[in-house]
């Protein structure tokens, strides 16, 4: 007995005991799901639930936090199945579950079914993640399977609104809840398949939180195979983080919420414009760096060899330039001397276009027709006054004149007219018979 007692014993404090099974309780059974009955039930200002879970032989204390998310009202008498980790509340000393699920005693065989069908499609490869297709960086058209009427849509339009304002939304409305429900949303993604394929980017299949019976059309087989048949890539955004269904391992990406579905399939608008600010500045620094560079280079091998033909070009333009300015000189002496000869031409057409001179040429020419005239009428008047003295010659040898002066005579009438014959005369008329030297009138008898 004395040896017991001879080495010196370990001795532990009441923390570093609790401590201790504390490590043991959660290292040993760490998370486990337990079924009972509901006991002295209290609710905190805080938000807090603590409550006792007991069936005939025993009972085990329990703390809901209130950041835990619970659909359940919890009250004494109520037959639960709650899931948490073991551990050991250390002021106290008690062992405890921190509740992270609560579900009634009936959804079991729920639970059941649900992991019966999780092995049979895994089995199937309906999880495999090869199979997954990958979603676009920058969507521009998302499909949306939800109700249309659930807090769900409304949290995901929001923060596609902030997000990405140039995106466009399309919606089939469904039912996400009863026995309807899972028919609606299978034939819904089976819709975009056939109507919107190339058209739509990404479907958005989900819902708001709830109990597992409220969720449970999520975890029907017609709406796993419609998504793993889906040619368009799938997320899957049903009730909250720690709830998890059939469709969540189907789709092509599990989001936690609805509103962080949106979140991971369209970019941050603020946070791309901030990367392309990024990039936009490390390649104008890069630019600058290699135009440096490059300039560098250029002055290193080429300024020599562009000294020499910038010389060369100079003094090629300057020859050029003694070539052009005697073109110049011969061009314009040539063109002077043509000058000079259309200036005298000018001058000799002016000369004889002055007017005084026209005007003697003009007065010359006058005095040769005046005298012209002057000739030709002086000549006019002799040649009529000539005519004239043979026309009264003429006249004196054939006149009446001339023939009373050979013996003849001529007899008239009163009224001067001349008796042509004795026809002529009437008896009783009075007649005068000239003779060249005298007349005599006589009464015809």
């Amino acid at each position: 007995m004395d040896e017991l007692f001879a080495a010196e014993p370990q001795i532990l404090s009441v923390a570093e005991l609790t401590r201790h099974l504390r490590d043991l309780l959660e290292g040993e059974i760490g998370e486990v799901w337990v079924e009972g009955e509901i006991s002295n039930h209290r609710k905190q200002a805080s938000g807090h639930q603590y409550f006792t879970i007991k069936d005939e032989r025993a009972q085990l204390a329990c703390v809901l936090f209130a950041r835990t998310p619970n659909k359940q009202k919890l009250a004494d008498g109520m037959a639960v199945q709650i899931f948490g980790s073991i551990t050991v509340y250390e002021a106290r000393g008690q062992y405890q579950m921190v509740v992270q699920k609560i579900q009634a005693q009936g959804q079991g065989a729920l639970q059941a079914k649900f992991e019966a069908l999780k092995r049979k499609l895994d089995a199937e490869g309906l999880f495999d993640v090869c199979q997954k297709l990958a979603l676009p960086k920058f969507p521009r058209t998302i499909g949306l399977v939800t109700s249309p009427t659930g807090a769900a849509l409304q949290d995901m339009l929001n923060v596609f609104s902030r997000r990405a304002p140039w995106l466009r939304l399309l919606l089939i409305p469904v039912k996400v809840q009863g026995s309807e429900a899972a028919a609606e949303i299978a034939g819904a993604i089976q819709q975009f398949n056939a109507d919107y394929l190339g058209k739509v980017d990404v479907l958005v299949i989900g819902r708001g939180g709830g109990s597992i019976e409220d969720l449970w059309p999520f975890n029907e087989e017609i709406v796993a195979r419609a998504i793993y048949a889906s040619r368009i890539p799938t997320v899957s955004a049903v009730g909250h983080e720690i709830d998890f269904t059939i469709a969540d391992f189907v789709a092509d990406l599990r989001a936690p919420t609805p509103s962080a579905a949106a979140e991971l399939v369209v970019p941050d608008v603020e946070e791309l414009n901030h990367r392309l600010g990024v990039l936009a500045r490390r390649l104008h620094q890069r630019l600058l760096t290699a135009i440096a560079y490059e300039q560098e280079k250029l002055n290193g091998r080429l300024v020599p060899a562009l000294r020499r033909e910038t010389l060369r070009i100079v003094q090629q333009q300057q020859q050029t330039v003694d070539l052009l300015t005697l073109d110049l000189a011969n061009n314009l002496q040539s063109r002077f001397s043509a000058l000079q000869q259309r200036l005298a031409g000018a001058l000799a057409t002016l000369q004889q276009h002055r007017p005084d001179q026209i005007l003697a040429l003009k007065k010359q020419m006058l005095a040769q027709l005046q005298t012209r005239c002057l000739s030709l009428g002086q000549r006019g008047m002799l040649d009529r006054k000539n005519r004239l003295e043979q026309t009264l010659g003429l006249l004196r040898v054939l006149g009446p004149e001339s023939t009373l002066k050979r013996g003849y005579t001529m007899t008239t009438r009163p009224d001067g007219s001349i008796l042509t014959g004795f026809q002529s005369v009437k008896r009783g008329e009075t007649i005068r018979t000239k003779w060249s030297d005298g007349d005599v009138s006589s009464i015809v008898s």
